[in-house]
């Protein structure tokens, strides 16, 4: 059983339109022509206009469809007829199908552990396990594990306390303590579900989550230990003291955030959660997704197998670890059901803008088959050579350091690599795998079009330049290993 979406774009690009709005520019240099335009003004509606980027994909969109010849009708579709179904409603639907849920269930899964104080436990459980030499460590397995089920800003601002108190019981820079854990967040954001960019990614290419779990862990965990060797290099090298200020801003955040609580009708709890709880939780959805995935593979058609396949669905195992969460960390502790759904409720609220950019994605690749634009850069990027992980990583590379976004790099670059993939017979790991190329360039080289450059930098006290000399390259190791790694399996599946 496969856990992707099916998109209701074209199964085959047509031959170029004659009735564009360009009739000048048909054929494939015309249609190469489309498509660097179409990327020169995306990249400009959002650098330089700061057009949305859901806005900005969309308006490029519609423009990339009419200048290689897709008719008004064939967009939109058409009044008379309201069971058919225009490229951008194929697009957006097929792709939102598939990630809101996945994203929706994470995303309150992430918000239960938080408000809960999971990660407090976490985090203190391991530095009391590993000891002050290896506090390092103990927070970047913090962010690692953490990261998993919550967002990268979220992650910063709720463990970010915990560095400051690490790093003023060691009397060291906080680059020590704090770049560590940015690594673990940062790679669990870019390569695992059910975070947005490779979930994004898995439904434009049609691939099981499993697959890109597995992918996840084979090229992320390297580079996350390429990062930590970094960041025990540089912390020796570069001292930046604990922010005082930001410490004083962390206790009155604390105090809000238990007052909310209180208000929410959540008392917090004085027993701390047990840490095996916090592990069960989170291990719940990835194992069960990874059993799904290759029990296809390993067992014949049989009963057994069908349950696996049930309960390793995506949408089945994280609405399983969401009761789970549900019950141990909330209604067990005392928690109504008033309060669980205040929690998750307010958790979803963020999740709107990413849902929107991912759906714009989806339009932007379904616009790219249908109007032959895609096939033309299929058929022109055959003739350069490199390898199609090669080029995926490359392409997203640049489009994350032009403009900054991640997951902007990740749908725009999926959307173009797409026909690559579609004309080969590529198994399953080998499309995960060109997945995770993409997410490692969509986080190449943070620098100052990137807010979480600046989160980094007011978080930590790092300076512009030295969080430059240290955030922007942990962040460039994180890609550059992720990325080896991933062209060095293709080779072997």
């Amino acid at each position: 059983m496969s856990y992707y979406v099916v998109a209701a774009a074209p199964t085959a690009p047509p031959p170029p339109h004659t009735g564009g709005l360009l009739l000048l520019l048909n054929g494939t240099p015309g249609l190469l022509t489309v498509a660097a335009l179409g990327i020169a003004l995306l990249l400009f509606l959002i650098i330089k206009v700061r057009l949305q980027p859901f806005v900005a994909l969309l308006a490029v969109s519609i423009a990339v469809g009419l200048l290689a010849g897709l008719s008004v009708t064939e967009l939109f579709g058409t009044v008379q007829r309201s069971d058919a179904v225009s490229t951008i409603e194929s697009g957006m639907g097929g792709i939102l199908g598939h990630v809101a849920i996945i994203i929706g269930l994470g995303t309150m899964l992430g918000a239960i552990l938080e408000v809960s104080g999971g990660a407090e436990v976490l985090a203190t459980r391991l530095l009391a396990l590993f000891g002050e030499r290896r506090a390092p460590l103990a927070m970047g397995l913090t962010g690692l594990t953490f990261g998993i089920p919550v967002f990268f800003d979220v992650g910063i601002f709720v463990l970010a306390p915990l560095v400051y108190a690490a790093a003023k019981r060691g009397g060291k820079s906080i680059l020590l303590y704090c770049l560590p854990l940015l690594a673990g967040l940062s790679m669990t954001h870019a390569f695992l579900p059910p975070h947005p960019g490779p979930v994004a990614a898995a439904g434009l290419l049609h691939v099981q989550l499993g697959w890109v779990i597995l992918m996840g862990i084979v090229c992320g965990i390297p580079a996350v230990l390429a990062a930590w060797a970094f960041s025990a290099w540089i912390g020796q090298r570069i001292f930046v003291a604990v922010p005082q200020d930001m410490v004083e801003a962390a206790e009155e955040a604390k105090r809000a955030v238990v007052a909310e609580q209180r208000a929410q009708g959540v008392e917090p709890q004085e027993r701390p959660v047990p840490l095996a709880t916090v592990l069960a939780i989170i291990g719940t959805p990835l194992i069960l997704i990874l059993a799904a995935t290759f029990s296809s593979i390993a067992l014949d058609p049989s009963p057994g197998r069908s349950v696996l396949e049930f309960f390793g669905h995506p949408f089945v195992a994280l609405t399983l670890a969401l009761l789970l969460a549900y019950y141990l960390l909330g209604i067990r502790r005392g928690w109504s059901r008033k309060s669980l759904e205040t929690v998750s409720t307010s958790s979803l609220k963020p999740v709107g803008n990413i849902l929107l950019v991912v759906g714009a994605g989806g339009v932007f690749g379904a616009v790219l088959k249908a109007s032959g634009v895609a096939q033309a850069l299929s058929d022109t990027f055959h003739g350069v050579g490199l390898p199609v992980i090669v080029l995926a990583y490359l392409i997203s590379l640049v489009l994350r350091v032009a403009q900054g976004s991640a997951t902007v790099a990740i749908v725009t670059t999926a959307g173009i690599v797409a026909p690559l993939l579609s004309e080969g017979h590529h198994s399953q790991a080998f499309v995960a795998l060109v997945i995770m190329a993409i997410s490692a360039g969509s986080i190449f080289a943070s620098h100052v079009n990137d807010g979480g450059f600046w989160m980094v930098a007011k978080y930590f006290g790092i300076t512009e330049r030295d969080t430059l000399r240290t955030w922007t390259v942990l962040e460039s190791v994180l890609s550059v290993a992720g990325f080896a790694v991933a062209a060095a399996v293709s080779v072997l599946v």
